[in-house]
Protein backbone atom coordinates (compact mmCIF):
# COMPACT_ATOMS: atom_id res chain seq x y z
CA UNK A 1 0.00 0.00 0.00
CA UNK A 2 1.26 3.17 -0.72
CA UNK A 3 1.62 5.88 2.22
CA UNK A 4 0.25 9.59 1.62
CA UNK A 5 4.05 10.70 0.92
CA UNK A 6 4.34 8.40 -2.15
CA UNK A 7 0.83 9.67 -3.76
CA UNK A 8 1.79 12.57 -3.27
CA UNK A 9 5.01 12.45 -4.30
CA UNK A 10 3.42 10.21 -7.52
CA UNK A 11 1.01 13.30 -8.04
CA UNK A 12 3.38 16.10 -8.24
CA UNK A 13 5.92 14.14 -10.69
CA UNK A 14 2.63 13.79 -12.80
CA UNK A 15 2.02 16.58 -12.89
CA UNK A 16 5.35 17.94 -13.80
CA UNK A 17 5.19 15.56 -16.98
CA UNK A 18 2.53 16.95 -17.93
CA UNK A 19 3.93 20.83 -17.48
CA UNK A 20 7.18 19.72 -19.07
CA UNK A 21 4.97 18.17 -22.02
CA UNK A 22 3.62 21.60 -22.37
CA UNK A 23 6.53 23.09 -22.31
CA UNK A 24 7.87 21.54 -25.54
CA UNK A 25 6.05 23.67 -27.95
CA UNK A 26 7.30 27.14 -25.90
CA UNK A 27 9.90 29.15 -26.70
CA UNK A 28 13.06 28.50 -24.31
CA UNK A 29 12.01 31.69 -22.07
CA UNK A 30 8.68 30.79 -21.97
CA UNK A 31 10.20 27.52 -20.70
CA UNK A 32 11.58 29.24 -17.99
CA UNK A 33 9.28 30.59 -17.14
CA UNK A 34 6.70 27.64 -17.12
CA UNK A 35 9.37 25.51 -15.65
CA UNK A 36 9.78 28.12 -12.75
CA UNK A 37 6.39 27.61 -11.67
CA UNK A 38 7.46 24.20 -10.07
CA UNK A 39 7.90 21.67 -12.19
CA UNK A 40 11.67 21.20 -11.30
CA UNK A 41 11.26 21.44 -7.62
CA UNK A 42 8.33 18.37 -7.85
CA UNK A 43 10.07 16.50 -9.53
CA UNK A 44 13.29 16.71 -6.84
CA UNK A 45 11.17 15.81 -4.57
CA UNK A 46 8.89 12.56 -6.25
CA UNK A 47 11.71 11.14 -7.91
CA UNK A 48 13.11 9.70 -4.60
CA UNK A 49 10.13 8.61 -3.21
CA UNK A 50 8.94 7.15 -6.82
CA UNK A 51 12.29 5.26 -7.25
CA UNK A 52 11.64 3.64 -3.61
CA UNK A 53 14.97 5.04 -2.24
CA UNK A 54 13.33 7.79 0.82
CA UNK A 55 16.86 8.18 2.04
CA UNK A 56 18.03 10.42 -1.33
CA UNK A 57 14.62 11.77 -1.46
CA UNK A 58 15.58 15.03 0.34
CA UNK A 59 18.86 14.92 -1.63
CA UNK A 60 17.16 15.22 -4.69
CA UNK A 61 16.34 18.80 -5.82
CA UNK A 62 17.81 20.14 -2.35
CA UNK A 63 21.11 19.88 -3.70
CA UNK A 64 21.70 24.00 -2.86
CA UNK A 65 19.63 24.00 0.64
CA UNK A 66 18.01 27.61 1.17
CA UNK A 67 18.77 30.45 -1.31
CA UNK A 68 17.13 34.01 -1.53
CA UNK A 69 14.23 33.26 -4.07
CA UNK A 70 13.05 30.63 -5.74
CA UNK A 71 14.88 28.60 -7.66
CA UNK A 72 13.68 28.12 -11.67
CA UNK A 73 14.46 26.42 -14.50
CA UNK A 74 17.07 27.36 -17.06
CA UNK A 75 17.91 26.25 -20.86
CA UNK A 76 21.48 24.90 -19.48
CA UNK A 77 22.75 23.57 -22.80
CA UNK A 78 25.22 26.60 -24.24
CA UNK A 79 26.72 27.06 -20.12
CA UNK A 80 27.20 23.30 -19.82
CA UNK A 81 28.67 22.85 -23.47
CA UNK A 82 31.45 26.06 -22.55
CA UNK A 83 32.25 23.94 -19.53
CA UNK A 84 32.95 20.82 -20.31
CA UNK A 85 35.27 22.64 -23.00
CA UNK A 86 37.26 24.40 -20.65
CA UNK A 87 38.90 21.13 -19.89
CA UNK A 88 36.17 19.88 -17.07
CA UNK A 89 35.67 16.34 -18.93
CA UNK A 90 39.35 15.71 -19.31
CA UNK A 91 39.58 16.72 -15.14
CA UNK A 92 36.95 13.90 -14.10
CA UNK A 93 34.70 17.20 -13.36
CA UNK A 94 30.84 16.20 -14.14
CA UNK A 95 28.95 18.94 -15.52
CA UNK A 96 25.24 17.87 -14.23
CA UNK A 97 22.05 19.05 -14.98
CA UNK A 98 20.00 18.30 -11.93
CA UNK A 99 16.03 18.24 -11.37
CA UNK A 100 15.43 21.46 -9.47
CA UNK A 101 16.76 23.34 -11.76
CA UNK A 102 20.29 23.67 -10.96
CA UNK A 103 23.42 22.88 -13.01
CA UNK A 104 25.74 20.99 -11.09
CA UNK A 105 29.35 21.38 -11.44
CA UNK A 106 31.18 18.40 -9.28
CA UNK A 107 34.68 18.81 -8.41
CA UNK A 108 36.50 16.16 -7.19
CA UNK A 109 39.54 16.62 -4.48
CA UNK A 110 42.17 14.86 -6.57
CA UNK A 111 41.82 18.18 -9.69
CA UNK A 112 40.49 20.73 -6.76
CA UNK A 113 43.45 20.41 -3.53
CA UNK A 114 46.01 19.18 -2.22
CA UNK A 115 45.16 16.84 1.52
CA UNK A 116 44.41 19.51 4.16
CA UNK A 117 44.67 22.23 1.92
CA UNK A 118 42.54 24.74 0.47
CA UNK A 119 44.80 26.13 -2.19
CA UNK A 120 43.23 25.78 -5.64
CA UNK A 121 45.19 23.40 -8.21
CA UNK A 122 46.33 25.29 -11.31
CA UNK A 123 44.94 22.62 -13.51
CA UNK A 124 41.53 23.35 -12.36
CA UNK A 125 41.13 27.56 -12.91
CA UNK A 126 40.71 27.05 -16.58
CA UNK A 127 37.12 25.51 -15.53
CA UNK A 128 36.24 27.80 -13.12
CA UNK A 129 37.19 30.80 -15.36
CA UNK A 130 34.68 29.10 -17.61
CA UNK A 131 31.87 29.33 -14.94
CA UNK A 132 33.11 32.82 -14.61
CA UNK A 133 32.44 33.78 -17.83
CA UNK A 134 29.19 31.97 -17.73
CA UNK A 135 28.15 34.35 -14.95
CA UNK A 136 29.53 37.05 -16.39
CA UNK A 137 27.06 36.61 -19.17
CA UNK A 138 24.19 35.71 -17.55
CA UNK A 139 24.10 38.14 -14.64
CA UNK A 140 20.42 36.19 -13.99
CA UNK A 141 22.43 33.25 -12.86
CA UNK A 142 24.07 32.95 -8.86
CA UNK A 143 26.25 30.28 -8.05
CA UNK A 144 27.11 28.18 -4.42
CA UNK A 145 30.17 26.75 -3.35
CA UNK A 146 29.70 23.36 -0.96
CA UNK A 147 32.39 21.73 0.22
CA UNK A 148 32.42 18.20 1.46
CA UNK A 149 35.27 15.91 3.25
CA UNK A 150 35.51 12.15 3.74
CA UNK A 151 34.75 10.68 7.64
CA UNK A 152 38.04 11.04 8.26
CA UNK A 153 39.18 13.17 11.13
CA UNK A 154 36.20 15.04 13.41
CA UNK A 155 33.78 18.09 12.03
CA UNK A 156 36.01 20.29 13.91
CA UNK A 157 38.14 19.91 11.81
CA UNK A 158 36.07 18.70 8.64
CA UNK A 159 34.20 21.66 8.62
CA UNK A 160 36.17 24.51 8.79
CA UNK A 161 38.19 22.65 6.01
CA UNK A 162 35.42 22.44 3.80
CA UNK A 163 34.23 25.77 4.24
CA UNK A 164 37.66 27.23 2.99
CA UNK A 165 37.56 25.25 0.14
CA UNK A 166 34.57 26.08 -1.13
CA UNK A 167 35.28 29.54 0.22
CA UNK A 168 38.47 29.24 -2.52
CA UNK A 169 36.11 28.38 -5.02
CA UNK A 170 33.74 31.55 -5.22
CA UNK A 171 37.17 33.54 -4.01
CA UNK A 172 38.24 32.88 -7.55
CA UNK A 173 34.94 33.52 -9.17
CA UNK A 174 34.82 37.10 -7.43
CA UNK A 175 38.85 37.41 -8.81
CA UNK A 176 37.18 36.94 -12.10
CA UNK A 177 34.56 40.14 -11.92
CA UNK A 178 31.68 38.11 -10.50
CA UNK A 179 29.88 40.09 -7.94
CA UNK A 180 30.51 38.96 -4.71
CA UNK A 181 26.34 39.16 -3.81
CA UNK A 182 25.86 36.39 -6.07
CA UNK A 183 28.16 34.15 -4.58
CA UNK A 184 27.44 31.77 -1.32
CA UNK A 185 30.16 29.11 0.22
CA UNK A 186 29.15 26.53 2.50
CA UNK A 187 31.16 23.68 4.38
CA UNK A 188 28.94 20.58 5.14
CA UNK A 189 31.94 18.41 6.06
CA UNK A 190 31.45 14.81 6.02
CA UNK A 191 27.73 15.40 5.43
CA UNK A 192 26.07 14.00 2.30
CA UNK A 193 28.81 11.56 1.41
CA UNK A 194 28.35 9.88 -2.25
CA UNK A 195 31.26 6.95 -1.57
CA UNK A 196 31.93 4.05 1.19
CA UNK A 197 34.15 6.15 3.72
CA UNK A 198 34.96 2.30 4.55
CA UNK A 199 37.02 2.46 1.18
CA UNK A 200 39.49 4.95 0.15
CA UNK A 201 37.64 4.80 -3.47
CA UNK A 202 34.97 6.00 -1.47
CA UNK A 203 36.76 8.72 0.82
CA UNK A 204 38.17 10.06 -2.76
CA UNK A 205 34.73 10.22 -4.19
CA UNK A 206 33.73 12.45 -0.75
CA UNK A 207 36.35 14.69 -0.55
CA UNK A 208 35.02 17.26 -3.47
CA UNK A 209 33.43 20.63 -3.91
CA UNK A 210 29.77 21.10 -5.58
CA UNK A 211 29.67 24.36 -7.28
CA UNK A 212 25.85 24.97 -8.19
CA UNK A 213 24.77 27.61 -10.90
CA UNK A 214 21.12 28.06 -10.76
CA UNK A 215 18.48 30.98 -12.04
CA UNK A 216 16.15 32.85 -8.85
CA UNK A 217 12.80 34.76 -9.75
Amino acid sequence: MRTATERAARTAVIGSLVLLTACANMSPQGQNTAVGAGAGAALGAGLGVLIGDSSKAALIGAGIGTVVGSVVGYNWKGVKQDVEKSGASNLGIAVIEMPDGTLKVNIPSNVSFDTSKAVLKPELLPVLDSVARALSQHPELRAKAIGYTDSTGTDAINVPLSQRRASAVTQHLAGQGVAADRLTAEGRGAANPVGDNATAEGRALNRRVELFLYAVK
